[in-house]
């Protein structure tokens, strides 16, 4: 049950980040926060919206509540997790809706990622050493 929980906290802290990555970043674009155009972030978070979507469009049930579900049948339980906080994350990200709800949901929240790397793109990583150049 300690995996099955662990999992769920880290399925939450992946969909704060991909959600909340979002709005911090369109928060910062129109506030000026320079953080916000941080390449390793901004890759880092569309590469975790694309696999959503990808994953969605493909029908694919998302890894982490696959290993959740199979280590809480492992651990005898069925249904919501027990305690105070796993289950409340738990109704927080999983709810009931038709599928083709999600991948509209998900597709166009990609598109709204996308839309933040045109709208506010992200400063490119400076190279730490030239071609041809020598370090002593």
């Amino acid at each position: 049950m300690l995996l099955a929980n662990s999992v769920l906290v880290v399925h939450a802290l992946f969909v704060t980040f991909v959600t909340g990555g979002l709005l911090l970043t369109v928060v910062g674009l129109l506030r000026g926060w320079r953080w916000v155009r941080n390449f390793w972030f901004r890759l880092v978070h569309l590469v975790a919206v694309i696999g959503v979507v990808v994953q969605t469009w493909l029908g694919v049930d998302c890894p982490l509540t696959t290993l959740e579900h199979n280590e809480r049948i492992q651990a005898g339980q069925a249904g919501y997790p027990d305690g105070f906080i796993a289950t409340w994350l738990h109704r927080a990200i999983f709810y009931d809706a038709d599928p083709q709800v999600f991948t509209i949901a998900y597709s166009l929240f990609g598109l709204l990622v996308i839309a933040t790397w045109i709208w506010g793109r992200p400063r490119r990583p400076r190279a730490r050493f030239t071609i041809g150049s020598r370090q002593n």
